[in-house]
Formats: structure tokens, sequence, C-alpha cells
């Protein structure tokens, strides 16, 4: 394969098998955030740490959903770019459950060893999610700017 062949292949937008991945990303998202949404509105009463929970929920689920919608609408190409957004979603996600947790287990006065377990594991994958993510992309702008360099000698 020629650099010229390997760079078109670079320049391409998103295959039809990750844009129907994003496209069901999105239909998740939106579709968990609008079931939390009907139990919250049927279930009147809820006590505010339920609530705040629901919120949380809702927003990740609706965070999940736009960026589904945002990979799906880009016309040029990404070079892995998805995927640190991606990684930094769940960063965040992993931080509002941990915060979450911690609010509750401090308004409990007891911490659960499996709390911390998950806590502790999810974060370690969320970091090593983002880190590979991060490192993909710049191996693929590293290849993109020695490919795109005019070969002389």
């Amino acid at each position: 394969m020629t650099p010229e062949e390997l760079l078109k292949r670079l320049d391409a937008p998103l295959s039809l098998r990750k844009k129907v991945g994003y496209v069901a990303l999105t239909l998740v998202g939106l579709a968990g955030s609008g079931l939390i949404v009907l139990l919250w509105a049927t279930e009147p009463g809820l006590p505010p740490r339920t609530m705040v929970a629901f919120a949380v929920l809702v927003a990740i689920g609706l965070c999940w959903a736009a960026f589904g919608g945002w990979a799906v609408t880009r016309r040029t190409p990404m070079f892995a770019q998805d995927r640190v957004v991606a990684g930094w979603l769940g960063l965040g996600a992993w931080l509002l459950f941990t915060v979450g947790a911690l609010v509750i287990t401090t308004l409990r006065h007891k911490l659960a060893p499996s709390l911390v377990v998950a806590v502790l594991a999810l974060g370690v994958l969320a970091i090593a999610n983002l880190r590979t993510a991060r490192r993909r992309r710049a191996a693929l702008l590293r290849r993109k700017e020695e490919l795109s360099q005019p070969r002389g000698r």
C-alpha cells in the first residue's frame, strides 16, 4: 500500500459499522434517560438522594446520547478523537459515581468494602481507557504526519 493510499484511508469518515454503533449508543442513552425520567415522574415522594441519583443518571445518559449524535454527524476524519472523548466521558461518569458513593457512605457512616473495590476497579478501568485512547490518537496523528511528509532523496 502506498503512502497516498494509506492517507486516503486515514482521511475517510466513520465506517458504517462505527456509525451504527454510535446510533445505537445514542438510542440507548436516550432510552435509559427517558426510562429514568418516567420512573422519577411516576414515583412521588422519593427521598432527596434518590432524586439526585436519578438526575445524575439522566445527565450521564444524555451525555452519552449527545456524544453518539456528535460522532455520527462528524463529516471529517477523527483520528480516534471519538475514543478520547468517550474516555473523558467515562472518567467523568466514574467521578460522579465516586462522589455520589462518598456522599452516601458519609451519610450512612458505614463503608462497605465491596463499594471500595467497585469504585477502585471502575476508576482503574476509566483511566486505562482514556490513556489508551490518547495514545492511539497520538500514534495515528504521528503516522499521518509521517505519511504527509514529502518523500525526498
